[in-house]
């Protein structure tokens, strides 16, 4: 193999310490190998260097300190220390822009920046998501031009597409097969190499780049657009007082194609740094070649529509029990994007808590895992201290993200208004749990869960 070393342990360079960036150098480092992670906010490095982790990731700040410790892990703003690197890892941000373009900008500068110090027989992996054609195009580019060096002959260059889930990325890491395309065949052979050494996991060669571009693509597409089915499938179960979730555990029951049917679930919608831009990436790329895609745009209109309709269900609640939603109070419980992450980026709960303030109601918040102050910057108000400061004589329980600190509420001994209600926007929770909260006096709806629904006759609730 041309451009890996011909050993167990080679030094791995990783180029962006965000979250992704993050999560493979602390468990690089953590698998004996040297790795030096860069970036380009010495905020971040300082913070480390105080012992301080951004990121709500389970375990990654315990992994990131021990690599620290033990001295195969370091963090620079030193992009000229990636020279010395055998493997280097590009990991930094590629968000879209309004139109579903891609913003370049931070892979271009890190291009440029690492080609100044690129030498012979590296071999370069891009991480970030992009749109196919980019790794040819501007990566290899501009690591030519910066070096001087023949990509594929005096450097390699492959794709790996970041497939990692929050909440358990660590674990995935080390046993989702990895997706490795190269630049020719000694690129992809290095790459498979490498991931095969560095996490023991299966990989998965495809035969271009581009190749290796679209398989992420193609997987957020279909997630996107298969909640988009849920949520839609949620309003359809409403309007008939049926239980979406009945219906999906039903209908993901019929075997299809390799497996069964897998409708997801409906929920306050999507979020996240990957689901709410890669669908337009698609959109875009294909739109430049003259292809009228209609899927993706379809399923982030559908998504992104699901915070307002979520807010509503609150709204409308309100208003049927005879209470004005001026005046009353909601506390929003969970502000990240999902269930047992502090990340907010993208978040879907911003639009539903602008929905509910824009109705007059008065909106508390509370997410143990999220940063304060940066919620305070996106919502516009101070998370609450405490859970009990959030709820108190809340007259809506909004769980818009069910943590595990949340699982264990006691609702019965919550200082809340009479005939709380407790809208479900993403906890899921079965019948049994619903009937318990009804006895406890509370008033429920969740997202096509089939009760309260206006017009359809329900259950009188039990008075606090």
């Amino acid at each position: 193999m041309r451009f890996l070393p011909d050993q167990d342990r080679f030094r791995v360079a990783v180029i962006g310490f965000g979250y992704v960036g993050s999560c493979i150098a602390a468990t690089l480092a953590d698998r004996g190998f040297d790795v030096v992670g860069v970036d380009t906010d010495p905020r971040l490095v300082d913070e480390l260097a105080r012992g301080h982790c951004r990121f709500a990731e389970e375990g990654l700040a315990e992994l990131i300190f021990q690599g620290l410790a033990a001295g195969n892990l370091r963090v620079t703003t030193d992009i000229a220390e990636a020279g010395e690197a055998d493997v280097i890892l590009i990991a930094v941000g590629t968000p879209v822009r309004e139109d579903g373009s891609l913003a370049e900008e931070q892979l271009r500068g890190a291009c440029r920046a690492l080609g100044e110090h690129l030498r012979p027989g590296q071999l370069v992996v891009l991480k970030s998501t992009v749109p196919p054609g980019t790794t040819r195009g501007i990566v290899l580019s501009l690591l030519e031009e910066e070096s001087g060096l023949l990509g594929g002959v005096d450097f390699g260059l492959a794709f790996t597409p970041e497939r990692l889930a929050e909440g358990t990325a660590l674990r995935e890491l080390r046993t989702f097969p990895i997706v490795a395309g190269g630049l020719g065949d000694e690129s992809e052979a290095a790459a498979e190499a490498f991931w095969r050494r560095a996490l023991g996991v299966e990989v998965i060669p495809r035969d271009s780049l581009e190749a290796a571009e679209i398989v992420k693509l193609a997987s957020n597409w279909w997630i996107d657009l298969n909640i988009a089915l849920a949520n839609e499938l949620a309003m359809f179960c409403a309007l008939y007082g049926v239980d979406v979730l009945d219906v999906i555990t039903a209908a993901n029951t019929i075997p299809k194609g390799a497996g069964n049917v897998n409708i997801l679930l409906p929920s306050v919608g999507v979020g996240g740094s990957c689901l709410t831009k890669d669908p337009w990436m698609v959109w875009r790329s294909a739109e430049r070649h003259g292809l009228p895609i209609r899927t993706a745009p379809a399923g982030r209109e559908v998504n992104a529509g699901m915070p307002e309709y979520t807010a509503q269900l609150a709204i409308d609640e309100l208003v049927r029990q005879g209470k004005n939603p001026t005046g009353s109070k909601v506390a929003v419980l969970g502000l990240a994007f999902k269930n047992d992450t502090g990340d907010l980026r993208a978040t879907p709960t911003v639009g539903a808590v602008k929905t509910l303030a824009k109705a007059g109601l008065t909106v508390a918040v509370y997410d143990p895992l999220v940063d304060p102050d940066a919620a305070e910057e996106l919502f516009g108000i101070r998370p609450a201290a405490s859970l009990e400061e959030a709820v108190r004589d809340a007259d809506c329980l909004a769980i818009l993200a069910l943590h595990r600190d949340f699982h264990d509420i006691d609702f019965a001994a919550l200082p809340v208004a009479q005939d709380c209600l407790v809208l479900d926007g993403r906890a899921y929770y079965p019948k049994e749990k619903i009937a318990q909260l009804r006895a406890a006096g509370y008033v429920y709806r969740g997202i096509g869960r089939g009760d309260a629904i206006p017009g359809t006759p329900t259950e009188t609730e039990t008075g606090r």
